[in-house]
């Protein structure tokens, strides 16, 4: 019977920890879903003097995807946001995380800029502010400013069209 408590407290943690180890770490809720979008006010990478809010993107149905030219994954996921891009759906805004602007340039001279602006997050701030704990990561936000999905990590051709394009179209109507 004086084992019994302790028995069942390891039987406990070892069943929460049997169900962690099944989660999908890219599946994390955020908790930004169906929330504003939290506000910024940013300069553009190619004209630092033209500064851009949220704001400026209600009342349309747009894509924020968060990278930066020293990001691995960021390139690799590179074909695929310009895949998007090139589907003219909704405005891609890259938020440039914790980069040089000299770098970031360069990078999408080389790479091809799909984006239709690039915001510069030099301090992270910003990326913080939504919920971003790594590079990349890209969201869709619908015309009333809320967060409608988040994708973790690099956007692969499958996540975008099993994904990102039935939530972009859902929303489009």
């Amino acid at each position: 019977m004086r084992f019994a408590i302790p028995l069942g407290m390891f039987v406990l943690m070892a069943g929460l920890l049997g169900y962690g180890l099944t989660l999908d770490p890219k599946k994390v809720p955020s908790p930004l879903i169906d929330k504003s979008a939290p506000g910024f006010v940013l300069s553009r990478l190619h004209q630092p003097e033209i500064k851009m809010s949220r704001d400026d993107f209600l009342g349309q149905v747009w894509v924020l995807n968060v990278w930066a030219s020293w990001c691995v994954s960021c390139r690799a996921e590179h074909v695929v946001i310009t895949r998007l891009a090139e589907m003219n759906l909704s405005p891609i805004v890259g938020l440039n995380y914790k980069d040089e602007p000299k770098d970031a340039k360069r990078w999408l001279q080389e790479l091809g800029d799909p984006y239709a602006v690039s915001l510069m997050d030099q301090d992270g701030r910003v990326g913080i502010d939504w919920g971003v704990y790594g590079v990349p990561e890209t969201f869709v936000i619908g015309k009333d400013g809320l967060i409608k999905y988040k994708h973790i990590g690099p956007v692969t051709n499958e996540s975008l069209e099993t994904e990102i394009i039935p939530v972009l179209k859902q929303l489009l109507g």
